[in-house]
């Protein structure tokens, strides 16, 4: 009995074992079978969408739209995010080897998944570390994000991360992973990408950052919000330390090297990229509404529209980064100089900053101001009546306000802070290649932040005596005159009927003072206006109208003959366009201010056509050039070759200047001086700059620093300074090319008049 109790129970047991062996096996099998199931359906799409072939080709990018300058440079981006796309040849090597150190040092060797550090973080339970790759982390930032905390959903999204980590290693190489990383992790501040974080963290390009800098960026991967370097410098300190740890330990720094790095402080350059601060900003602002337009009439190859803030176009602009921000800094310091005049003479004017104007009239402009104000605009859309909102305008309030010195905080009722700004004069600035119209620099105000209004390509202003070389360019085209032709200053009247005058016209000299005979090229030189009016009513003031339009102005240009002494509204940019002209030997050139527009795959999807057509012959426009010559040589602009003084020279910033290379130029002062205006060309520059207050009313009560030679002239006296500084601009010094056979006499000798050495000098300038 014993025997066969034995051997049942050993039946028993063999019988157990096999049943659980059995049964183990097909849990087993069941539970691989699931596992396949399920990662099966995730890489399906059954368990939630899954990125496509072409996802993976194209991931969405959210690229910012890149202005570069001719030199290379991105002066200004368009974004939602501010994200640029790099190479990885444009990858410094220290922030590789910290990246990889840090976040994934298996990283060349594994294929998506790293095996050891997923069961490592299994037998954990996560204690030990995270086990996600370098592959995985870029497949939850470019296709769900931080994903779900409910433990279910987020088991679903760590399958997809592995499915999709398996097929972008398959898709692209290290390198390329390891770019697009660096290109689609957000930095803060705005910042997404390496190349963003080193320019708003550090002001730099990505490849001149240091060791420990690249360190610092490499620390933020981990939680950018948690490791900001403004608002938390001492966790940035430890976790920079933490990676160049790392890098000892996979011994890319020496012990050295990581001692001396570790014991550094945090030290950024920050500074925030924003629309409305950097270089060129009143240029990209008016390249932002030009691409408004574009893509309208552009549209991509499957017929949808262009988008500029979020499909990464590269925008390549005529503008040199260093000729901007050399017309910046003119603009800046002769601006700020001049303004502290304004400021002292506007304290004895109880009407201030208007001159000569009734109480009515200041109220209208005030109330003008008010109603496209944004504080108007608020209130309005809270439905506050009219009169609530003016009386809200007589209320303290604390206000940040613009200074030449910086920003100021300060408490003043908003009308106060009108009638403030007010006070600001304002600069209108562009400079132009003649032979190709090429813009190399635009600077459409004084500051974009605090005033928007653009005085180069929006503001229309009189242009005073510089409109006078288009009268003496169709006296010389059609009455074939010469610079040395002679003509008498002399009282002078157009009587009424004549050319449309509805009642006699006697214009007078700005000194009041005729000097009898005298050739066309000192009359120009010294604005003297009869000679301007007498030619005008030799020619009428339709041709003048004609040859103007032709020229590339686009203002409309009334057909009287008062428009010789320069009453005309002209924006800067047809006042260069027409200028260069002159330099271009009589051919105009539409000013550009494109290259080309690239797509972000780097395919060129637009290529502007230069629009061009003959104006003059080229004998004239030599002669016009000599005339202006005639200018800065012994006229109006004569300032720029001496070293001596007079009053108001303290605010001539950047005097003397004495420019000995052949410079043509022509100032212009408006009636009331209150426009202030220098055109200055040199063979391959030309250059216009406008000065003036925002209201024509708000002006300096005198000439003497209201005139052209005083508020513009020095602004392009000392960008020039700036240029023949930089001598890889290779701004041209040399004289203007003569054609050959010129058929006009434009070399005006005279005999020497006998000395009287009992005269007293007489110094005084036409300055009109």
């Amino acid at each position: 009995m014993a025997t066969k109790q034995n051997n049942k129970n050993v039946n028993t047991v063999d019988k157990d074992f096999k049943y659980y062996t059995k049964t183990f096996w097909r849990i087993f099998f069941y539970g691989i079978g699931a596992v396949v199931l399920f990662f099966l359906f995730a890489s399906w799409g059954l368990l939630g969408p899954m990125p496509s072939f072409e996802d993976l080709e194209n991931p969405d990018s959210n690229l910012a739209t890149e202005v570069i300058s001719s030199d290379g440079v991105v002066i200004g981006k368009y974004f939602q995010k501010n994200r640029s796309q790099l190479k990885y040849s444009d990858l410094p090597k220290n922030l590789v080897q910290a990246l990889v150190a840090t976040e994934d040092a298996r990283f060349y060797e594994h294929s998506g998944i790293d095996g050891r550090g997923t069961l490592r973080a299994i037998a954990s339970l996560g204690t030990s570390g995270g086990a996600s790759t370098l592959t995985q982390q870029l497949a939850k930032q470019l296709f769900h994000g931080e994903g779900s905390k409910f433990l279910p959903f987020r088991i679903v999204q760590k399958v997809k991360e592995w499915i999709i980590a398996i097929r972008l290693e398959r898709q692209y190489t290290k390198n390329e992973i390891l770019t697009m990383y660096c290109n689609i992790y957000d930095f803060g501040n705005f910042s997404v990408g390496v190349s963003s974080a080193a320019q708003t963290y550090f002001s730099k390009e990505p490849k001149d950052l240091t060791i420990d800098e690249s360190a610092i960026l490499v620390g933020m991967f981990k939680n950018s919000t948690l490791y900001n370097p403004i608002r938390n410098p001492q966790g940035v300190k430890n976790r920079r330390n933490v990676v160049l740890s790392q890098m000892k330990k996979e011994n890319m720094i020496t012990e050295e090297q990581k001692l001396k790095f570790q014991s550094l402080p945090i030290e950024l350059n920050f500074k925030l990229e924003s629309h409305r601060e950097g270089t060129a900003t009143y240029f990209r602002e008016y390249l932002r509404d030009y691409m408004k337009k574009w893509v309208e009439d552009n549209k991509k190859p499957d017929g949808s529209d262009y988008d500029i803030y979020r499909d990464g176009l590269k925008i390549y602009t005529t503008i040199d980064s260093r000729i901007q921000l050399h017309a910046e800094e003119a603009v800046s310091a002769h601006l700020a100089n001049l303004q502290e005049e304004f400021f002292i003479q506007a304290k004895n004017n109880k009407n201030a900053p208007f001159v000569n104007i009734s109480t009515a009239e200041t109220d209208r402009i005030l109330m003008r101001a008010m109603k496209s104000s944004n504080r108007w605009n608020v209130l309005k859309s809270l439905d506050k009546t009219e009169e609530e909102i003016i009386k809200s305008f007589d209320v303290k309030t604390k206000m940040t306000v613009f200074t030449w010195k910086g920003e100021k905080d300060t408490i003043m009722t908003p009308i106060d802070s009108i009638r403030y700004y007010k006070h600001f004069l304002q600069s209108g600035l562009m400079s132009m290649e003649p032979q190709t119209g090429n813009i190399k620099a635009w600077v459409g105000g004084i500051n974009y932040k605090y005033f928007q209004y653009d005085h180069v390509g929006q503001g229309a202003r009189q242009v005073g005596s510089t409109f006078k070389p288009f009268v003496y360019a169709t006296a010389i085209e059609q009455l074939n005159m010469s610079p040395c032709d002679s003509i008498i200053d002399a009282p002078f009247t157009m009587p009424a009927g004549r050319h449309h005058a509805t009642e006699d016209w006697s214009p007078r000299n700005s000194n009041n003072k005729y000097i009898g005979m005298v050739t066309l090229k000192k009359a120009l030189a010294n604005s003297i206006n009869t000679i301007s009016a007498k030619l005008m009513d030799k020619v009428g003031p339709e041709a003048v109208v004609k040859l103007t339009h032709k020229l590339g102005v686009k203002s409309e240009i009334p057909a009287q003959a008062s428009i010789a002494l320069g009453a005309v509204d002209i924006t800067v940019e047809d006042m260069v366009a027409a200028y260069g002209t002159f330099a271009n030997q009589g051919v105009y050139i539409k000013p550009q201010f494109l290259t080309r527009i690239e797509d972000k795959s780097g395919v060129i999807i637009y290529e502007p056509i230069p629009e061009s057509h003959d104006v003059l012959n080229k004998d004239i426009a030599f002669a016009i050039i000599k005339l202006l010559e005639g200018v800065t040589e012994g006229g109006s602009g004569n300032r720029l070759r001496t070293d001596g003084g007079g009053y108001g020279y303290n605010r001539i910033t950047g005097y003397p200047y004495k420019f000995t290379n052949p410079i043509a130029g022509k100032t212009g002062t408006t009636q009331n001086q209150s426009d202030g205006w220098f055109m200055g060309m040199v063979p391959n520059l030309v250059t216009g700059v406008w000065v003036g207050n925002e209201d024509r009313s708000a002006r300096f009560k005198s000439i003497t620093y209201g005139q052209g030679a005083t508020a513009a002239l020095p602004v392009w006296a000392y960008f020039m300074k700036l240029c023949y500084a930089d001598p890889l601009l290779k701004v041209s010094k040399d004289e203007f090319e003569r054609p050959a056979n010129l058929s006009i006499k434009v070399d005006c000798y005279s005999a020497p008049a006998p000395k009287d050495t009992t005269a007293v000098q007489n110094n005084e300038e036409f300055q009109f």
